[in-house]
């Protein structure tokens, strides 16, 4: 089995902060990380090739700095690493990001999974790995927390609303991977770190590829980042003091100021 794992060099989102002037985000200073949907997914990715004996390759799009995030995936125990980068993909959306990574996915030819995380934080947009499937045309399945093989199809736990579903999957197809809550992602040990040295590491261009640059860059992102902004900050809450019977009334009358009774 051969499974591609889609990972992305990420800001650490609790380093970062919103200029008030032009309301970009201030990235100087703010170390990455891998970002951590996708560390899941690598992890889950990990367990079927410890019982499978399937190969990983690890694919990212960014500057050159992402080969940190490759480095990483590739000394938890990925097999090999692909990083594109050119000036191209810069300004991709994440139309034009799922059209990239899906062509340099044609380009690798042989996979039969495709794992990426429900979402980048820097994003939050959970659109780039149902937009790979849709570039590939192969099925998908969406915020999955576990994932197992069985003859020649995934079954994989589905969050939704409530509950769960437990869904199946002839292969090749693509799943995306949320975090259940006591999760605590593995990092490398130093034999790990000292064995990824010798692994296959390439970058590839959106020419060697064989992208349409029609479909890259802001030239091929239907969608426009128009602001950002952090969240209003909220009024200062009021504190009563008083037995059970004024506590109740202070409420009571509060409720009725702001007219909602």
């Amino acid at each position: 089995m051969n499974i591609i794992v889609c990972i992305k060099q990420v800001p650490d989102s609790s380093r970062v902060k919103v200029d008030p002037k032009t309301s970009t985000l201030i990235r100087s200073g703010v170390p990455s990380i891998l970002n951590p949907y996708d560390h899941f997914a690598l992890s889950q990715a990990l367990k079927i090739k410890q019982k499978t004996g399937a190969a990983i390759t690890v694919l990212s799009m960014g500057p050159n700095q992402a080969q940190s995030v490759i480095r990483l995936a590739l000394a938890l125990g990925a097999d090999k690493g692909i990083l594109l980068s050119d000036r191209a993909f810069a300004g991709s959306d994440t139309w034009a990001t799922s059209y990239a990574l899906a062509t340099a996915i044609k380009k690798i030819g042989s996979y039969d999974l495709v794992m990426c995380g429900q979402m980048a934080i820097d994003g939050d947009t959970a659109q780039t790995g149902p937009g790979i499937a849709y570039h590939l045309g192969i099925p998908q399945i969406t915020f999955c927390d576990n994932i197992d093989t069985a003859a020649g199809k995934i079954v994989v736990r589905k969050i939704i609303d409530g509950g769960h579903q437990i869904m199946e999957a002839d292969l090749p197809a693509l799943v995306t991977m949320t975090m259940p809550f006591d999760y605590v992602a593995d990092y490398p040990s130093f034999l790990g770190a000292f064995h990824a040295q010798k692994k296959p590491s390439e970058t590839w261009t959106a020419a060697y590829i064989g992208a349409d640059p029609k479909n890259l860059g802001l030239e091929g992102s239907p969608t426009r980042v128009d602001r950002i902004f952090p969240p209003p900050a909220r009024q200062k809450g009021q504190v009563f003091t008083g037995s059970n019977s004024e506590l109740a009334d202070k409420v009571l009358e509060v409720l009725a100021k702001e007219e909602i009774i």
